[in-house]
């Protein structure tokens, strides 16, 4: 028997949707599951080869707070896809955020964030810079109240970062990791 959505009764519609789904599940039985949509996103690592960087952000996120009072968050640079290609929205993520302009994207996957809650499904992205590709400042969207601050990081620090299980991003530890099996070269041995 194939698994089926019944019903679903959303109890908040904004920025995102929350609610709750009667699901028929694969032996048939019935139950409720919660479900968290807002579309899918991308999320990007930018890095200097020739210098061994990459230029992350620092925000706060609520419910990181909320769970252990991290007052701020080491990420990669991300946002929802809005109109566009996934490849046209991480050149404008990352340029809202830390204001650099990417040329080539080298596309890691694309995978569920927490496909036991949410339907946002990130499309991830490792981007080579230089520094004249620095455009603007960055620091986020006007009106978006995002508090960025922006961080170039030497990548041998984001590994030792990575190697203590200190990034607690899912997204930028992925990225940190393809980059590491992509170019090992840029890290030391």
């Amino acid at each position: 028997m194939k698994a089926e959505i019944l019903s679903i009764r959303f109890l908040h519609e904004g920025w995102n949707r929350f609610g709750l789904a009667q699901v028929r599940l694969h032996d048939g039985s019935v139950a409720e599951r919660a479900l968290e949509d807002h579309g899918h996103s991308v999320g990007i690592l930018p890095y200097d080869p020739e210098r061994r960087v990459a230029t992350l952000v620092r925000e706060l996120r609520v419910p990181a707070l909320f769970a252990d009072g991290a007052q701020m968050q080491l990420e990669a640079p991300a946002g929802l896809i809005d109109d566009g290609s996934p490849e046209e929205n991480a050149r404008r993520e990352v340029l809202e955020e830390v204001g650099l302009n990417l040329h080539g994207l080298d596309f890691i996957g694309a995978a569920y964030s927490c496909a036991s809650l949410s339907t946002e499904k990130i499309h991830l992205y490792l981007a080579a810079y230089t520094r004249p590709d620095r455009a603007e400042a960055g620091g986020g969207a006007e009106g978006e109240h995002e508090n960025i601050r922006i961080v170039e990081m030497p990548l041998a620090d984001l590994a030792a970062l990575a190697d203590r299980g200190e990034i607690t991003d899912l997204k930028t530890l992925t990225l940190v990791l393809a980059l590491r099996v992509r170019r090992p070269e840029l890290f030391p041995a």
